[in-house]
């Protein structure tokens, strides 16, 4: 074993998981089902395939096999671009004058610039398997769109993209490396669905979000033979396909022998907090180890801090199965900041359950104290972090300078899943000084929260 660690710790091509690792399997108290907003009866898988792959669909209701094989095809693109490093955060230690060691997963390093590409390749697999004609999502801050489409284009499927409008705004460059791996590109909420229509009807001016999104990317896929719709977080199969981090990220720590004490991940709807931290909550609920787990989320949309755990939509237009999750409810839309990915009213079941079973703890942040912390970490690291990762950078450093308060050298992992480089505008405004941070207030939250549907709640 080296006493030096190194700055950048990789794997070797084999060393790659050759299976997905479902965390569901080690809860004792399994998420809650997915269930009809008709009369609340759980639903079966037959009545999911309409809507998703029927492969996925089996991965998203089995409570019970611990681990997938990943199908070749997919190992084979992986191999394109994993496995990534784990980065010793040497520079930013230094600068905080901490005796904290610092590690971060660093997802960025493919042409999607995020971690999402985990799980598209794969859906995009199964629904090419399936022989679909195409695909439909919707996407935030882009990084999911942006990773669908390069998998839609591998697998010669079309690919139809619901854009959350204030980022399709924001961020055009995005919007283009999407239609240039060859999809459609719409911004939501949008005159082109009858959800859409009625969205603008009675939030007029809106910006979106991502429940408007993921409303119209369903209707379109359950209109259009050959289609089906794909999502980039909050489900089970997600989590499922994003695990491939977690257990490379354990992986290489046990190469040199480290045990980490706390682990941080952003959550919007909990692919990467999930992905990250779903092989180290199966070692806590096997009694294994123990550690201190957080996520992360914007104070402008805090699920886990302010939200109610109860039955509620994904999306916004009120045609989605039901979840049970922590939400602030699917007619909250939150203001237009730069947290693109994280804007989801709601969280992942998996996570939902293991965080109301006291297994992690949640933090909400304001936006200029993220940018702070990105600012931080590009002038020390080098590396320009998307807005929703530095989000577990402002943390990770706040839990260093607790350390270096105290004395105590405990060692802290994150995860950062993407880059910031088409994220410049929300830069522009930190360093102009013209960055906002926007707080929902108490009533706005309730006022939201009392629509949220009878079924499923008492």
């Amino acid at each position: 074993m080296s006493t030096k660690i190194p700055y950048k710790i990789y794997l070797n091509e084999d060393e790659i998981p050759s299976q997905w690792y479902n965390v569901r399997a080690d809860m004792k108290n399994k998420p809650a089902p997915l269930i009809s907003p008709a009369d609340g009866h759980v639903l079966t898988i037959e009545e999911m395939n309409p809507i998703f792959c029927e492969e996925l669909n089996k991965q998203e209701l089995d409570n019970d096999t611990a681990y997938f094989d990943i199908p070749g095809e997919v190992m084979d693109f992986y191999k394109m671009y994993r496995p990534s490093p784990l980065v010793r955060a040497y520079f930013l230690e230094k600068a905080l004058d901490t005796p904290a060691k610092i590690y971060y997963k660093f997802e960025g390093n493919n042409t999607s610039g995020s971690h999402k590409l985990n799980s598209s390749i794969a859906q995009a697999y199964y629904a090419k398997k399936q022989g679909l004609k195409g695909v439909t999502t919707e996407t935030g801050a882009g990084q999911w769109g942006t990773a669908l489409s390069m998998a839609c284009a591998y697998f010669n499927l079309d690919c139809k993209v619901y854009m959350v409008k204030v980022s399709y705004e924001q961020k055009p460059f995005r919007r283009e490396v999407m239609r240039t791996y060859g999809a459609t590109v719409t911004p939501s909420p949008s005159n082109t669905t009858k959800v859409g229509r009625k969205i603008l009807s009675d939030h007029p001016g809106t910006s979106g979000s991502l429940g408007c999104a993921i409303s119209e990317a369903v209707e379109v896929a359950v209109s259009n033979p050959g289609y089906r719709y794909v999502l980039g977080s909050v489900l089970n199969q997600v989590l499922l396909h994003q695990s491939i981090i977690g257990l490379e990220t354990k992986k290489a720590l046990d190469k040199y022998g480290i045990k980490p004490d706390i682990l941080i991940g952003c959550a919007g709807g909990g692919s990467n907090l999930g992905g990250f931290a779903s092989p180290f909550f199966g070692e806590v609920l096997r009694g294994e180890a123990q550690y201190k787990i957080i996520g992360v989320e914007p104070a402008s949309c805090p699920s886990f801090t302010r939200g109610k755990y109860a039955y509620d939509f994904c999306d916004t237009g009120m045609i989605c199965p039901l979840a049970k999750m922590y939400t602030l409810g699917s007619q909250f839309i939150p203001s237009a900041n730069h947290a693109g990915g994280l804007r989801f009213h709601g969280i992942s079941p998996i996570l939902a359950q293991l965080y109301d079973d006291g297994y992690f703890e949640a933090r909400a942040v304001e936006q200029s104290s993220v940018f702070e912390a990105a600012t931080q970490f590009a002038r020390t690291e080098g590396i320009l972090p998307a807005p929703e990762s530095s989000h577990a950078i402002r943390v990770a450093i706040d839990e260093a300078l607790k350390c270096k308060a105290s004395g105590e050298a405990k060692t802290i992992v994150f995860n950062l899943t993407g880059t910031g480089y088409f994220d410049l505008m929300a830069y522009q405004q930190y360093n102009d000084k013209t960055m906002t941070d926007v707080v929902p207030s108490d009533e706005a939250i309730m006022e939201s929260l009392a629509k949220l549907p009878k079924i499923g709640n008492e």
